[in-house]
Formats: structure tokens, C-alpha cells, sequence
């Protein structure tokens, strides 16, 4: 009788508390919420979880959208073309700005004309139930509608493409553009006068808009080069590619210097002759970002400047990858490295140059192995990701990366992750760590997996020591994804590209390959994000005997034969592998790796 009498006052609750999803209790709390609203547009029940009772948005409306018969519309946000979304842009556009942000508020998106009937307009709302809806259609001017649902995490993300998030540092820029103009005067440079130059100019603005566009454009470093006394560039490394974001003008590059710095913890503004690191550390879209900046002095054409250039790594800790399945590990390297990782020690050693990705693969490699009954400590100067479930050791003035190192077998750790193998001394106490039972993670700077046994041989350390430390070395590179938007397929591999590729032509004809072409989605270049291309070499018993038995060098090449034995790809093959599943150009692997 009471489930009765509850169906008649609200169906929603009585479907709600059927299903489980809440129970008599919250039930009871709500209905009195919902009673005493005194407002003129009166909440439902499903609109009072949500927004007094934080239940999940999704978890309400799908209920509410299967009670009132709306249809749930799945929106692919990858698949939508340049032109559904500009038709979307357009119909938001329509009415002006005030009206486009009265659709922003509820949540709701005129997603299309309706195919069948062409008069009606499909409205895609976030709580269909919303009252406002009927007079933002008719504000549209559609002589009919329907209303369908679309999920909360769906509308978010592409929101973020129609209606992308304004940058107030931008916006003040634009609003002050005269003040950011000052002409260095010909004398020598004087403290006060950059005080004032900052002061009342718009650089401060500047430089906070342009953390905020690195952090929303996926940038992974931001380049601040003085140009001249009087020219200041800001560059954004995206896909691994600089370019430029913007060119300041008529102002001192000291006073550009100044700002970031005066933003930096762990900087001295008036020191200009040396290095200096520092970072920065932001809320932006509501999450924290860390900034980690360098500054080097470097040599200007005018004696009176003295100029710096400033390189800012984005730390987004949203970008960590802890699923291995993401690093794009595939065939014999994934299994030999997925072998490597499951040993009780031993060490696994990523090699490749600044910015290939080592300290992801690791940092997801970790993640596979770290256990509440096991100790996990780093050693990384700097530390770049907050690794959960690691104690991260402090690197300082009072204790540096090679007593860190020292001290570290005495604070009894089962798994550890030495940032770089940077010199004979760190070398040795890791591998000592990977000879006395611990599992040893590490990265070092050399060209491919072989090269990396003969590195660690002319650091001087002994070759046994190498040959049965070692589980695996991984070489790795990052090169840049095609745009799944504009991407084309070849017709025809020009000879020359497959020349420089090594590869057969008659042989490659059979395979549905693609290039770059360039679209307003991927900045007219063609390519959107970056993958990873591996060559892994597992320490077999054969590969292991050959590192023992070397004499007075390590032969790098019996190495590499006997490990395509075993089944290692090299860079170029793997890359080669990426390009026959339509990632990737034979273009871009010819120019993220070398021949055999």
C-alpha cells in the first residue's frame, strides 16, 4: 500500500528506490526537500539527488529518460566530421551569445534536423526533464522538437569542441593590448624601470594565459626564446613538433624573464648568469597542474640585454598511464617485457632520448607491480608524477641524488626505481639493488637496446654483473599518430619514401596504408597525439652467455643478430607494424628512426 501510494505521489522515486539505487531513507529526505521548494520552477525528485544529494548524474537520468520514454542518444565524439560539428557550432550560433549561453546553462545542445521529418529539430539535454527546454526550443524558432537524452560525461566532452573554455588571461590581454607595447630605452638595464615595465604592462597576463593554453591544447613544454631587445617568442611543443604561439613585441625580454620567474618557486629574478630550475603550480579547469621550469642564460646580439631562454615542462597528472594495454606494447615485446616485470628481481632498463616517453612506460610499468606488502622506492631528480603506493624520495640540497642512491639499500626496499643511470656510481649501486633480490627499474640515454649493454660495459661495470642483472632492456621512440579525421589512403607509395622505408614495394601494395593530409581538428599537420614504437631485448640465456664472454668490447652486433632470433623487432619494424594497422606514415617512421 505504501509502494502504492508512493508511485502516485512520485514515480520517480518509487522507480529509483525499486531499482535499488536509493533507499528509504535518502527517499524520505528528498521528498521533504521537494515539499518544501518554494520556487516558481519546482525541482523533481531526480534533479534534488543530484544536485543536494551528489548521486551520479548518469546513474539518475538514465532512470528518468527510460521513465518518460526519451531517447538516449550515443554520441561518438571521435567519429562526429568537421561538418556535423560546425552545423552544431551554427545552430548554437544562430540566436546570438546571449541565447548561446542560455543553452550552455541547461546543459542542452540543438544536435540536428531530424532526417525523416525535416521541421524538427532534435534538442539533446542532460535532464531532459528540464522545464526551460520547451521556450529555448521555440527560441530556436523549431516548428517541432524532440527532446532526447545525452549523458552528462558525453555532453562534457563535447562542449568542450562547441563552446571551448575562454581564457581570461587571453581575454585581459585583448582588453589591454596598448599597455603591453613598452620601448626599451638605449640605456643600461635598470631594475626599477623593469619593476615599472611589469607593473604596468600586461605580461603577467601574458604568461598566465599561456600556461592556461598549454595545459587546454595538450602541450607538453612551453619555450620562451628572446629573439632580439625588443622581440620575445613563445613556442609549444605539441606532438613533439615547436611552433609558435606567440610573438611579444616591444618589450624588454628581461621583463618576460622576470614575470616567469617572480611565478617560479625556487627562482632568483635578479640572477641572469646561471641555470636555475624552479616550478610553478596551478588550478586549471579544476585540476592542479605542475609546471616544471628551466632557465639557461644564453648569448643575445645586444650588450646591453642579458638574455635567458625558459623551458616550462607541463606536469598533467591526468596524462599518467597506469594500464598497460595503453603504452602500445604489442607481440614479443609485450610479452617479453609483461615476463620481465613479473620476475621477483631483477632490473628492467628503458633507453631512448629526452622526451620518448621512458618515464610513462615505467611510471605504468610500476603501477603493474606496486602491492600494499611491498616497499616501492624512487629515486628521481626531478620527480615529475606522484606514483600512488611509492614512497618518492625528496632529492634537495641537503640530500642529492647520489646519496639517495647510496642510502637507499638500507631503508629495505622490495622494488626500486632509479630515475637515470647517470654515471658509474648510480650504475653499479642499481645494478648491486638487481643482484640482491629487489626488482629495478631504470632508463638510460643511448640510441637502441644493444648499444645500451655496451654503455653500461665502458661505464665500467663488470660483465657478468650485466649479463645476469639485466631481465630486459626496452629502446623506445614517440612518433606522431595520423589525424583519424583527414588521414588519406595511399593510392601509390612513391619508390623513393619506400627506398628510405627498406621496404618492398611489390610486397607493400597488398596493404591498406595511410598519409597525412591536415584539417582544422589537427592543425592543418596531419597528425593527432603520439604513440609509442618499441624494440625489446630479453635477456635470454644465449644473449647472456654473449655479454659474459665479452673481451674487450661488447659486440653489439652479435647482440642485435641473436636477438632478432628470439624475436625482437627493431625501431623501424615496429614503427613499420604501426603503419600497416593505419596509425602512423611511412614518412613519420622514416624520420623517427634509423636503418637496421
Amino acid at each position: 500500500m505504501i509502494e502504492t501510494n508512493l508511485e502516485m505521489t512520485d514515480k520517480i522515486g518509487y522507480l529509483l528506490l525499486k531499482k535499488g539505487i536509493i533507499d528509504t531513507q535518502i527517499l524520505e529526505k528528498s521528498l521533504q526537500v521537494k515539499n518544501s521548494d518554494q520556487s516558481k520552477l519546482k525541482r523533481n525528485l531526480a534533479q534534488i539527488l543530484v544536485q543536494d544529494f551528489n548521486f551520479d548524474h548518469d546513474t539518475i537520468f538514465r532512470e528518468v529518460a527510460v521513465l518518460y520514454a526519451f531517447k538516449e542518444l550515443n554520441v561518438k565524439i571521435e567519429d562526429l566530421s568537421e561538418e556535423r560539428i560546425d552545423e552544431i557550432k551554427k545552430l548554437m550560433n544562430s540566436e546570438g551569445d546571449e541565447f548561446k549561453n542560455l543553452l550552455v546553462e541547461h546543459r542542452v545542445i540543438p544536435y540536428r534536423y531530424d532526417d525523416r521529418q525535416k521541421d524538427k529539430l532534435v534538442l539533446a539535454a542532460v535532464d531532459p526533464t528540464d522545464r526551460a527546454l520547451t521556450k529555448i526550443a521555440y527560441g530556436l524558432n523549431a516548428k517541432k522538437f524532440e527532446i532526447n537524452y545525452l549523458r552528462k560525461r558525453d555532453y562534457d566532452k563535447l562542449i568542450q569542441i562547441l563552446v571551448p573554455p575562454e581564457n581570461e588571461f587571453l581575454k585581459m590581454i585583448e582588453e589591454h593590448a596598448e599597455e603591453i607595447s613598452v620601448e626599451p630605452e638605449e640605456t643600461n638595464l635598470d631594475e626599477e624601470e623593469l619593476d615599472a615595465e611589469i607593473n604596468k604592462s600586461a605580461l603577467i597576463n601574458l604568461v598566465e594565459a599561456c600556461l592556461v593554453e598549454g595545459v587546454r591544447k595538450g602541450v607538453s613544454d612551453i619555450h620562451i626564446i628572446p629573439r632580439s631587445s625588443k622581440r620575445t617568442e613563445f613556442h609549444f611543443r605539441l606532438d613533439g613538433k615547436l611552433m609558435l604561439w606567440h610573438a611579444q613585441e616591444g618589450t624588454l625580454p628581461e621583463a618576460v624573464m622576470a614575470v616567469v620567474k617572480d611565478r617560479s618557486k625556487g627562482m632568483d629574478r635578479f640572477e641572469r648568469e646561471r641555470a636555475q630550475d624552479g616550478f610553478i603550480q596551478r588550478e586549471i579547469d579544476g585540476h592542479v597542474i605542475r609546471f616544471r621550469v628551466s632557465v639557461l642564460p644564453m648569448v643575445g646580439t645586444e650588450l646591453r640585454n642579458k638574455f635567458e631562454s625558459i623551458v616550462i615542462r607541463i606536469l598533467d597528472d591526468r596524462k599518467v598511464i597506469t594500464d598497460l594495454n595503453k603504452l602500445g606494447l604489442t607481440g614479443y615485446a609485450r610479452r617479453s617485457f609483461e615476463k620481465a616485470i613479473s620476475q621477483p628481481q631483477g632490473m628492467i632498463i628503458l633507453t631512448g632520448p629526452t622526451g620518448s616517453g621512458k618515464s610513462t612506460t615505467l611510471v605504468a610499468a610500476l603501477y603493474q607491480v606496486i602491492d600494499p606488502t611491498k616497499n616501492v622506492l624512487t629515486v628521481e631528480d626531478p620527480v615529475e608524477y606522484v606514483i600512488e603506493g611509492a614512497r618518492q624520495l625528496k632529492i634537495g640540497h641537503k640530500m642529492n641524488f647520489e646519496q639517495a642512491i647510496r642510502s637507499i639499500l638500507r631503508h629495505d626496499p622490495d622494488i626500486v626505481l632509479v630515475g637515470e643511470m647517470r654515471d658509474k656510481e648510480t650504475a653499479e649501486t642499481a645494478i648491486k639493488l638487481a643482484n640482491t633480490g629487489h626488482l629495478t627499474f631504470s632508463t638510460l640515454h643511448t640510441n637502441d637496446a644493444p648499444s645500451a649493454v655496451a654503455r653500461l660495459y665502458k661505464m665500467g661495470i663488470e660483465p657478468f654483473l650485466i649479463a645476469y642483472a639485466i631481465n630486459i632492456i626496452v629502446a623506445q621512440r614517440l612518433i606522431r599518430k595520423l589525424c583519424d579525421k583527414c588521414k588519406k589512403r595511399v593510392v601509390q607509395i612513391d619508390p623513393k619514401v619506400a627506398e628510405s622505408a627498406g621496404i618492398n614495394l611489390e610486397e607493400w601494395s597488398q596493404y591498406e596504408i595511410y598519409d597525412a593530409v591536415g584539417c582544422e581538428f589537427c592543425n592543418k599537420t596531419g597528425y593527432k597525439g603520439r604513440m609509442a614504437i618499441h624494440e625489446a631485448l630479453y635477456f635470454t640465456k644465449e644473449i647472456r652467455e654473449m655479454v659474459v664472454k665479452s673481451g674487450n668490447e661488447v659486440d653489439e652486433d652479435a647482440i642485435r643478430r641473436q636477438s632478432k632470433k628470439d624475436g625482437t623487432l627493431t625501431l623501424r619494424d615496429s614503427g613499420l607494424e604501426k603503419v600497416r594497422l593505419g596509425l602512423t606514415s611511412l614518412q613519420e617512421v622514416v624520420a623517427a628512426t634509423t636503418e637496421d
